[in-house]
């Protein structure tokens, strides 16, 4: 899926590393075990929750894409649901004006991913590479009135190895990169709105 492809590249080492046809398989994927889940029992829930209007952004090094957006769209509206967080929440503007605003942002952590994979198919496995995929999360609250923006930010990142690569320390192996995004996504978010949710001024 889109977090394995910061363009086109990595689908074309894919290509190169099967192409060898001695390499067992193209990749593996891995969900980092840094950031965990917080549950939405443990969010300190407002006393009279209220209304608000969602918006959600998936951006790649700062650039919206619209495709990802639409693909995570609905799973992160459904967990602020979850969250206990407000009484109603939709993508249209409420009468009270509150808006939380959430953008994840894919920001590539390893150089050079080409010449790593390149590297790889040329030893037809046997040299692993790692390549890294950071996220960030940014959850901008703003309540009724002229109350000042509250901002929380939380980091994640899946990790994809090629060849003889060594498995990542502290992930864990995901079945698919759809897999993968989907808890990278639910993970991070959950950190950001359990961080909303302590925040004194949160109401």
């Amino acid at each position: 899926m889109f977090a394995l492809r910061n363009g086109a590249r990595r689908a074309v080492l894919c290509l190169f590393v099967a192409a060898t046809s001695l390499m067992g398989g193209c990749a593996s994927v891995y969900v980092d075990g840094t950031t965990k889940e917080v549950r939405a029992a443990q969010f300190k829930k407002p006393a009279s929750p209220v209304p608000v209007q969602l918006l959600f952004d998936f951006q790649t090094k700062g650039v919206a894409n619209a495709q990802a957006t639409a693909f995570l769209r609905e799973r992160v509206v459904d967990q602020v649901k979850a969250s206990g967080l407000f009484s109603e929440v939709g993508s249209n503007a409420v009468p009270s004006g509150a808006l939380l605003t959430i953008t994840l942002n894919n920001v590539p952590l390893t150089d050079n991913a080409f010449s790593k994979g390149f590297v790889t198919g040329l030893t037809f496995g046997l040299a692993g590479s790692q390549v890294s995929d950071g996220y960030v999360c940014t959850a901008n609250y703003r309540a009724a009135g002229d109350s000042a923006a509250l901002t929380k930010q939380a980091r994640h990142a899946i990790h994809t190895t090629l060849g003889a690569a060594a498995t990542p320390g502290n992930a864990t192996k995901m079945d698919s990169a759809k897999d993968a995004v989907y808890l990278m996504t639910q993970q991070i978010v959950s950190n950001v709105l359990n961080d909303l949710s302590q925040d004194a001024n949160f109401k």
